[in-house]
């Protein structure tokens, strides 16, 4: 069997309806924008597909495809994985690719094996799991009532733990975050994610209070850039860290700041952000080794066949945004998100796909992919 065909098929992804903010400094939720699909296409007709839901992706992929994909993977054999991962980092060398499109091409083999085995990609990966629970990942809210109010309904809609994300001053979010837990109680799994909003002065203030306050992890509060920050941070305060989000560089990046003593908590692990499953493998691999956790970034169905397939990742991140607040397609009034049946990866459903992607695209959730 041989690659024949590579094809990028640009699709209109909606904004957050209604809209919504991150920290200061950030840019709020996406507007509607064109996102990529990657299809690559075999001579026996098997098929693969994923997808880059980033506004502005269909003439990134678009353009990589004409100059230099294409030729790379046309005659190869799309069941040798490992060496077409390698091939992209070598590319990656002279082209600096977007981080999110680095594991595309490796998302798109890994749902091909999946339809060709007939069974879902997650089993494909090994399997670990069935199900998941889902913690509620929030936006930003204008006061510390509204995030009260939010907490209380993600509660109420079954999420078990609540991760916040704040407005990027430390002693606010340091008020805000001892608010929360005294309003939940000590029983409530509360995590902080800084958005990489602070210094190292202002990210130990705010990990004090964290610390006080039992939180479960504190994420990404600097830049991914110093190794050596986050280090002084992890001696500074007693808050587990969870690191290597954003940094490039996949698992030999999460290797330094666990090396250093700065990932206390664990390391991310994503398809988008991590080099496609290969790379988000070998990160959760990593950190097992050093019994760490390596917790999945971000919503969509490939970090959900993600979740099922690693041992050392506690929850499913979702997000939760305007007021009211609704639950996640695909998650149950327990707050679980259950493994998906259907072979593959999947394509989200709900957006507007030509014809030659209808055959992908999940039966097992009903709304478009979350804003991110």
């Amino acid at each position: 069997m041989r690659i024949a065909k590579v094809e990028c098929h640009p699709v209109r992804v909606p904004g957050a309806s209604p809209p919504f903010v991150w920290r200061d400094g950030l840019l709020g939720s996406p507007s509607e924008g064109e996102a990529a699909v990657l299809r690559i296409c075999t001579d026996e007709g098997v098929e693969g597909v994923a997808m880059s839901p980033r506004r502005g992706s269909g003439v990134i992929l678009a353009d990589l495809l004409d100059r230099i994909l294409r030729k790379e993977l046309v005659g190869q054999d799309p069941l040798q994985r490992e060496w077409l991962w390698h091939r992209m980092w070598e590319l990656d060398r002279t082209e600096e690719l977007p981080l999110y499109l680095l594991g595309l091409v490796d998302t798109a083999l890994w749902d091909l094996a999946g339809r060709l085995a007939d069974r879902p990609t997650w089993q494909m990966l090994g399997g670990y799991r069935t199900s998941i629970p889902a913690y509620a990942s929030t936006v930003t809210y204008s006061s510390v009532e509204e995030y009260l109010d939010i907490a209380d309904q993600a509660l109420e809609l079954g999420y078990p733990a609540i991760k916040l994300h704040a407005w990027g001053d430390a002693r606010r979010d340091a008020r805000l975050s001892v608010a929360l837990r005294e309003h939940v109680g000590d029983d409530v799994p509360l995590m902080f994610d800084g958005s990489a909003g602070f210094d190292l002065p202002d990210a130990i203030h705010l990990g004090h209070a964290l610390s006080d306050a039992g939180y479960l992890w504190y994420e990404e509060p600097m830049r991914e850039f110093s190794v050596t920050a986050y280090k002084r941070l992890a001696d500074a305060v007693a808050v587990p860290l969870l690191v290597a989000e954003t940094s490039d560089g996949a698992h030999m990046n999460s290797a330094d700041f666990i090396q250093a003593g700065a990932a206390t908590f664990g390391v991310r692990a994503s398809t988008q952000l991590r080099g496609g499953f290969t790379g988000a493998m070998r990160t959760a691999h990593l950190a097992d080794a050093y019994r760490l956790r390596a917790e999945v970034h971000g919503p969509e169905i490939p970090n959900r066949h993600l979740c099922m397939a690693i041992s050392n990742t506690t929850y499913y991140e979702s997000l939760v945004m305007g007021n009211p607040i609704s639950r996640e397609s695909g998650i149950d009034a327990h707050g679980l998100v259950h493994a998906p049946t259907g072979p593959g990866v999947a394509l989200p459903a709900g957006l507007d796909y030509p014809p030659a992607l209808q055959a992908f695209v999940d039966k097992e959730t009903v709304t478009p992919p979350r804003a991110w």
